[in-house]
């Protein structure tokens, strides 16, 4: 089983100098890096005032932990590539790929908060589902192109690479069959440089939920990355994903779960330490997907007056959470393994409020009681990529 850490970075109330936030993901990675994780994955938000996600740029933070770790893949979750211009977002990856020796992996997604996709893009505003996504398509085809093809072109609804009409008439740059047209002059193709050092580009991955989402990421090649439904839910999910595989992929192959994590000594201590933390990231995050994904198969939303008003540790606690003593933790990941033949897994523990000694005891715990069961009784861990 693959291991890694969901550096989710956020600073409540703005009341931490943004210079510590930085300094405690990179205590994180640092020790990740010389324990036996497998990886890191930074993520990318907006405009958080509240201090819920202060995390807007994962390429930077990533760059800062690759610079810092020898062993860790890198790896963002995700890259909102609907905010983006393909070629500079692309350049930027690839640039990164051969600054961390090939140790890149990259998720994308499309956005989920109107605040964030209208003010980045208003081409991106969330409130229109299909405009959005198309857009993000597009976006993800430039990306592929650029980094596959020595030269290339695109002409989309959104984009058209390169500009019609334009040439490029330098001695030092005597125009090629394969981007010149030879009657017009006009460039009829560009080149990337430089294209990754993965070939044929660093491993895809998309973060889904819905049929369509899942059904597009199979059929094109991106890997699955799933967060919220309790594991029985994500059966079904798994199973989509697994059909819709142009090769039909086993069960498992090519998709990884994210799980909220904190161990500790007893339950109790794990509640008390870390669960309003997550209460409070999940209200936050509930207000826009509501309680639906966090439901068993067959069961229907909670009758109570506030969409929110169920969202209790109680609730919770048995659908998602690896909350708890090691022993509990295990037997919860060993169920992930059984019925979904799990092989990625990625944890997150670093919640609004929770102090930062507390997450380091929690991830040396998870490291040291924890992970030595996942990985017996051989010790070997699969690759990401």
């Amino acid at each position: 089983m693959h291991i890694g850490y969901f550096l989710n970075q956020n600073n409540l109330g703005l009341a931490k100098p943004f210079g510590q936030v930085l300094a405690q993901g990179r205590d994180i990675a640092q020790y990740c890096d010389a324990n036996g994780w497998d990886s890191i994955w930074t993520t990318e938000h907006h405009f958080g005032h509240e201090g819920l996600e202060v995390c807007p740029n994962p390429v930077m933070m990533s760059t800062d932990l690759a610079a810092r770790t020898q062993r860790l893949r890198i790896g963002q979750a995700a890259n909102i590539i609907t905010f983006r211009h393909p070629l500079q977002l692309a350049e930027d990856l690839a640039m990164l790929d051969h600054m961390c020796d090939g140790r890149l992996e990259v998720a994308v997604g499309r956005g989920v908060y109107p605040r964030e996709t209208i003010n980045m893009n208003p081409k991106a505003d969330i409130r229109n589902s299909a405009a959005n996504r198309a857009l993000f398509v597009e976006t993800l085809e430039v990306m592929r192109a650029a980094w596959t093809q020595p030269f290339f072109s695109y002409k989309g609804e959104h984009y058209e690479f390169p500009y019609p009409g334009v040439s490029f008439d330098h001695a030092m740059s005597p125009p090629l069959p394969e981007n010149t047209d030879p009657e017009t002059g006009n460039l009829t193709a560009l080149s990337l440089v430089p294209r990754p050092l993965q070939t044929p580009h660093p491993p895809l991955w998309q973060v889904i939920d819905t049929p369509t989402s899942i059904e597009y990421a199979a059929a094109n090649g991106l890997k699955g990355l799933f967060w919220i439904p309790p594991t029985d839910s994500l059966i079904s999910r798994f199973e989509l994903y697994q059909k819709a595989t142009p090769d039909g992929l086993p069960l498992g192959k090519n998709v990884g779960v994210l799980r909220d994590m904190f161990v500790s000594e007893t339950m109790k201590e794990a509640r008390d330490i870390a669960g309003e933390g997550l209460l409070t990231y999940l209200r936050w995050v509930c207000h826009y997907r509501g309680l639906g994904n966090h439901m068993f198969p067959g069961e229907a939303l909670p009758d109570t007056p506030g969409k929110l008003d169920a969202l209790t540790y109680d609730w919770l606690h048995p659908r998602n959470m690896l909350f708890g003593t090691p022993d509990y933790v295990i037997e919860k990941i060993e169920d992930m393994r059984e019925k979904l033949n799990l092989e990625t897994l990625l944890v997150w523990s670093n919640f609004p409020g929770v102090p930062h000694d507390a997450v380091m005891r929690s991830i040396k715990l998870f490291t040291e009681e924890v992970m030595p069961k996942l990985y017996a009784p051989t010790g070997l861990r699969s690759a990401v990529g």
